[in-house]
């Protein structure tokens, strides 16, 4: 007999966990979201703001797609879910009914404490409503200044610039992202995005927001005051646990899952960026609020629904980004500061604008973590090295295999082999012949 499977969220996670459910079975299912009415790639909301794209550019899915497929949309936000009567109150005043509930409410932007937080003209960028707020926001403005040195925003500072906003970039940091990336990686983006007139000032904090009821001008931890029109508020994500704070779901920073995705409450499910595992997969964190992670979410959680029950196995981390026009790829575990254990090897093109490193173990030489920037990697090599733990020596013979920039690029790994040789006194020779993937 068919079971109501209800989805409070219709983000990746969510979507992918319906998407799957449905392929595999005969339940009925229903998608709950305050937010849109369906699903779009949040990722795309920068190139809305610039005119590359439309809203409907940005949705997957054709409108037909979700009463064909039988997927129940409901736009409408969830006031109290009671877990003993698995009900749902909507705001609306209707109430749903479950035999499962999946909770995938994403995460929300981090708002600090500062004197004038709550003015106009203030506000920090995740979803829908956030763009069409910055939208009206930064209509005819000429000043903007963006507080945070995150992934969120260096895109904002990339849209503003596009409508001929002077940006100034507010990082305590004293080069961008460098508690993530390491010091060279971190100075290069630095001039990076400089480079592209954006008025980058490290070791920066703000202190307040001036304004009567609209920001005219913030002042820094430095004293100085910056007028502006426009703040962003850039400063990370925390997962989305509100509507579970009053019911016994068991949280911490995020709702807590075992390796199924199971709450502590029978029948109640998390997945996406709302999560925190208790015990996470070896070499990833309890919270991992990427795209990649919240599609695997879904697709392991259908398998269990559905009567198949799959642990999460995501394998070596994973991620990737964009710098304005630099790529950013990284693999397995790459520290800002190596570990005791952790031996690096870096190498720079003399433009400055591309870079490879790798990290390996100092005693067995085994492969731990690479970064690019500005070159292209094929993941399913980067995947498999790093699961077989493959020797830095053989995967430095074997640079030529993880290119995948397209024709007529220039490859480095001659001359990043070069340079590894040259660092380490070894002579390793670069292997002519192509391995298969599965050899």
């Amino acid at each position: 007999m068919p079971q109501n499977i209800v989805i409070i969220g219709n983000g990746i996670a969510g979507i992918t966990c319906a998407r799957n459910i449905r392929k595999q079975s005969n339940n009925n299912i229903t998608v709950i979201s305050s937010e849109t009415e369906h699903f779009y790639s949040r990722t795309a909301l920068m190139y809305i703001y610039m005119g590359h794209m439309k809203y409907e550019h940005t949705k997957p899915y054709e409108d037909w797609f979700w009463e064909k497929n039988r997927i129940q949309l409901v736009n409408d936000h969830v006031i109290s879910i009671d877990v003993r009567g698995k009900n749902i109150l909507l705001q609306k005043g209707t109430s749903i009914n479950y035999d499962k509930l999946v909770i995938a409410t994403g995460s929300v932007s981090n708002k600090p404490d500062f004197p004038g937080i709550n003015l106009s003209g203030v506000q920090s960028l995740y979803g829908m409503t956030d763009l069409e707020l910055m939208n009206e926001n930064t209509k005819g403005i000429k000043r903007a200044v963006i507080i945070g040195g995150g992934l969120i925003g260096i895109e904002m500072a990339e849209m503003l610039l596009s409508r001929n906003i002077h940006v100034t970039f507010l990082i305590r940091e004293d080069a961008y992202w460098n508690n993530i990336l390491p010091p060279e990686e971190a100075e290069l983006i630095s001039r990076h995005i400089k480079e592209h007139h954006v008025d980058l000032r490290t070791g920066t904090e703000l202190n307040e927001i001036k304004g009567d009821r609209k920001a005219i001008s913030l002042i820094t931890n430095k004293g100085e005051e910056i007028a502006c029109e426009f703040v962003g508020v850039t400063v990370g994500v925390s997962p989305n646990i509100s509507i579970v704070k009053n019911t016994e779901i068991e949280t911490d920073r995020g709702v807590l899952v075992t390796e199924f995705f199971e709450t502590n409450i029978p029948d109640v499910y998390a997945i996406g960026d709302c999560v925190q595992h208790r015990n996470p997969p070896v070499g990833r964190k309890p919270v991992e609020q990427v795209w990649y992670t919240g599609k695997m979410h879904g697709e392991t959680l259908a398998q269990t629904i559905c009567g198949k029950k799959a642990a999460y196995n995501p394998g070596p981390w994973f991620n990737s980004a964009k710098f304005f026009d630099i790529e950013y790829q990284t693999y397995g575990t790459m520290n800002a500061k190596p570990l005791e254990n952790e031996s690096s090897f870096y190498w720079e093109h003399q433009g400055g604008k591309i870079c490879f490193r790798v990290v390996y173990d100092k005693k067995d030489e085994t492969l731990i973590g690479i970064n690019v920037l500005g070159i292209r990697l094929r993941h399913e090599i980067c995947d498999k090295w790093l699961q077989e733990k493959r020797k830095i020596d053989d995967v430095m013979a074997n640079l030529h295999q993880l290119n995948f920039d397209p024709e007529f690029f220039t490859k480095h790994d001659k001359n990043i082999l070069l340079a590894y040789n040259h660092h380490t006194g070894k002579n390793i020779n670069r292997k002519k012949k192509r391995m298969s993937l599965f050899n």
